[in-house]
């Protein structure tokens, strides 16, 4: 049922997302670092600011907020034990053939077209930055399902917006 009052909790959603990446490790720079890395070789004198300012604006998007917060809680509620099972387990293992957590990146990529998606797809092939850390990271205590694969979507978005402001 759709609530009239209920206005979309905006800042809310970006506070969530920012804070359960940060103790998570990750910051908006880190994604930044990974956008930044996949334009400069296209972009003569990219501005690491400017890929900074672009990645807190994906960030801002509902469409990032949903599955971002989605995914991250996913993981959350694996890490914690409070995911009943099979789906504990599959999240817990990364299981190969779940694809949920690509489907929620796919998503997040896809906001700005087929590059965002095709650079996701190189992003999640080849493991940079913090990704790559996370991913590495198989602590059975720690899931990362997720988040690693939200990571490089939102990198890719921001990839993304940014071929398109210069072709």
């Amino acid at each position: 049922m759709n609530n009239k009052q209920f206005k979309y909790p905006d800042t809310a959603a970006f506070e969530y997302v920012t804070n359960a990446l940060a103790a998570r490790g990750v910051t908006y720079k880190d994604i930044a670092d990974i956008a930044y890395q996949m334009q400069s070789n296209f972009i003569d004198d990219l501005d690491i600011k400017e890929v900074q300012k672009d990645t807190i604006s994906v960030l801002h998007k509902r469409e990032v907020l949903n599955n971002a917060m989605v995914g991250l809680e996913l993981d959350r509620l694996a890490t914690e034990g409070q995911l009943s099972e099979p789906l504990e387990a599959i999240i817990r293992n990364d299981a190969g053939v779940f694809g949920v957590d690509e489907g929620l990146a796919l998503s997040i990529a896809n906001i700005y077209g087929t590059i965002g998606v095709t650079n996701y797809g190189y992003i999640d092939r080849n493991k940079v930055g913090i990704i790559k850390k996370l991913d590495e990271d198989k602590n059975e205590h720690v899931s990362n399902t997720f988040i690693d694969d939200l990571i490089g979507a939102i990198a890719s978005a921001v990839s993304a917006k940014i071929a398109h402001r210069y072709s």
